[in-house]
């Protein structure tokens, strides 16, 4: 309880300036791949408190490094700093200063928590053992961060890794941790239906892929109610249908797009197969073809036993409310590491007004003093309970 105290305390004195951080960075977003200045600016903050910056063979994004006297395992924090495409509406004195371009998802609080955590730490090192990493990750936005970040080898030492969203509808000090499956796989599909066109006057000449597409699109419903199983939550959402161009012609073409969304891997792999199964039956069944064309982006996060075991256990010593997390359906590439390491990702409340990606979105910065204390002591904690050949 010393060491929660302490952290605690030394978070609630630093919450003025991490403040300032935040609402710096809030006014100046940067999109995926292009967060140059927010780059800059993290690595100045780092140096200026004496943390080490380690190479990254990226354009943007930020691997420092907090050693212990001791040996002893990696321990890795993410936070993703990437804004996104919207004209912020919330009513506050920091709004952003570049049109069209928000953090409307929170990424500059989750930066900000894990800057702060990391400052946290380089006051606390002699109860480290091993080395803790803070990993500011590009691009979660758009599904690619992460997989530049392995490919970059940031993780090739890492023995566990922990991260979090912020979620608007949990009050400032409370947490929620789950095992297992918490937000779903990502995977986008493609479909072309190709029929003939024709006088809208004389459809029966025609081979219509307005018609074809709409059967296309009431089918697909089959797979989740009657092909994957009443334990597995799916969805399949067809998001787009272009066809035509006037009002009196029959196109020759008609274009789908859409997601599938799933926490099973079972379910994950056997969507695609009846998903094609069911558009070429259709479309061969109106007398047209189509493909079938199926983009696999992200797996589940799925959190492993031990680590969301440790982060709760943290989150207990620092007497925050502990909730089970709900799964969303909204997708994360922090599971792409956790293809490779163990890790646990959590909710962190944020008592805010909106959900993600609304113009309106706001939280309540008393938060960060919450998370940086959390994520610093459970880093610490995780250092003296894993071993290096954990994973």
């Amino acid at each position: 309880m010393e060491l929660s105290y302490s952290l605690k305390q030394a978070a609630a004195s630093r919450l003025e300036t991490w403040i300032s951080y935040r609402r710096h960075l809030h006014q100046y977003p940067e999109l995926s791949h292009e967060e140059f200045e927010t780059t800059i600016l993290i690595k100045k903050w780092l140096t200026e408190s004496g943390i080490t910056i380690l190479p990254l063979d990226l354009p943007t994004g930020v691997l420092a490094e907090i050693k212990g006297e001791e040996a002893g395992p990696t321990i890795m924090l993410r936070a993703d700093i990437d804004a996104l495409p919207i004209k912020e509406e919330a009513d506050v004195a920091f709004a952003s200063k570049i049109d069209g371009k928000m953090h409307a998802c929170g990424h500059d609080f989750h930066t900000v928590s894990m800057l702060a955590a990391a400052q946290l730490l380089q006051a606390q090192k002699q109860h480290i053992k091993g080395t803790i990493k803070i990993l500011f990750q590009p691009a979660e936005e758009t599904a690619t961060g992460a997989k530049g970040v392995i490919l970059a080898g940031a993780i090739e030492d890492v023995d566990m890794i922990f991260g979090m969203h912020n979620k608007p509808e949990l009050p400032v000090g409370t947490v929620g941790v789950k095992v297992g499956p918490l937000m779903a796989s990502v995977d986008r599909f493609e479909i072309e239906v190709t029929g003939r066109g024709g006088h809208a006057g004389i459809p029966d000449a025609a081979i219509d892929p307005v018609i074809v597409s709409s059967a296309i699109v009431t089918a697909l419903q089959t797979i989740v109610s009657r092909s994957t199983s009443p334990k597995h939550a799916a969805v399949v959402s067809v998001t787009k249908l272009q066809a035509g161009n006037t009002w009196n012609v029959i196109p020759d073409k008609a274009c789908l797009e859409g997601t599938v969304r799933t926490f099973e891997a079972a379910a994950r792999d056997m969507i695609p197969q009846q998903m094609e199964r069911i558009v070429q039956s259709t479309a061969a069944s109106y007398g047209a073809s189509a493909t079938f064309i199926w983009h696999s982006m992200l797996p589940a996060i799925n959190n492993d036993e031990l680590a969301t075991m440790l982060i709760k256990q943290v989150a207990e010593k620092q007497q925050l409310e502990i909730v089970e997390a709900e799964p969303t359906m909204g997708g994360e590439d922090f599971a792409l590491y956790q293809e490779h390491i163990p890790g646990s990702f959590i909710w962190m409340g944020t008592s805010g007004s909106e959900q993600w990606h609304h113009p309106k979105f706001t939280l309540d910065e008393q938060a960060i003093a919450v998370s940086a204390a959390l994520f610093a002591e459970t880093a610490i904690f995780t250092s003296q309970q894993v071993n290096h050949t954990y994973k």
